[in-house]
């Protein structure tokens, strides 16, 4: 039941985030030139365009998820390998502000509340908190430089363009081993990406939960 109980109050600030993010993607390659998202029906804050079942049922079993990935087509990019990098970027970015405008709305929340103590018991405090925490992972767990993640694709941007076959080809089988790593951890309850994620995580959290923590 506690467990039920914590994947509801995450439930609306990881639809949220995984919205955001999709649309993100979609919307910044549509404004560089690549209309394959947009003809799609990608480029919407409709969560049902960007949730994936299979992604949508493992967070209610396993407390974890995904979206479904926007299509990028690379030949409609006038610069493909600078845009890639920006398309790849607004994902995380969208998460960290809506991370942001998150805890703007905790803190007037809590500056409303005559009752602070009680207020942070109550429900819509506990969604927003919620919702920061995972936008703020979601932005950091897609930098990770590991394909399919953001980050591969930002990092490929970056080292020479010989490099880039082997994450292509290493791509392929990188969702399986995210995978897998996700049911080794849920199974083993050691959070291999919460040890390397929370450090960073924790301070951004508190600063932009600002008043609502101690």
């Amino acid at each position: 039941m506690e467990k039920l109980t914590a994947i509801l109050l995450l439930l609306p600030g990881f639809v949220a985030g995984l919205t955001v993010h999709e649309f993100s993607h979609a919307y910044v390659a549509n404004r560089l030139g690549d209309p394959t998202a947009r003809s799609l029906g990608r480029l919407t804050l409709n969560p049902l365009a960007h949730l994936d079942l299979i992604g949508s049922i493992m967070l209610m079993v396993a407390g974890f998820g995904w979206a479904k990935p926007v299509p990028v087509n690379a030949a409609y990019l006038r610069s493909p390998r600078t845009d890639m990098v920006w398309i790849a970027a607004a994902g995380p970015v969208s998460n960290l502000i809506l991370a942001f405008l998150l805890g703007m709305t905790a803190n007037l929340l809590f500056v409303l509340d005559g009752e602070a103590q009680s207020g942070m018991s109550s429900v819509l405090a506990l969604i927003l908190l919620q919702g920061i925490w995972i936008n703020v992972i979601l932005a950091l767990f897609n930098l990770l430089p590991f394909p399919p993640l953001d980050g591969s694709r930002i990092l490929a941007g970056f080292v020479p363009q010989k490099w880039n076959q082997g994450y292509e080809q290493f791509e392929r089988i990188g969702p399986m081993i995210l995978l897998g790593l996700f049911l080794l951890a849920s199974l083993s309850g050691v959070s291999l990406f919460g040890r390397l994620l929370n450090p960073v995580a924790e301070p951004i959290f508190r600063w932009f939960a600002g008043g609502w923590l101690p």
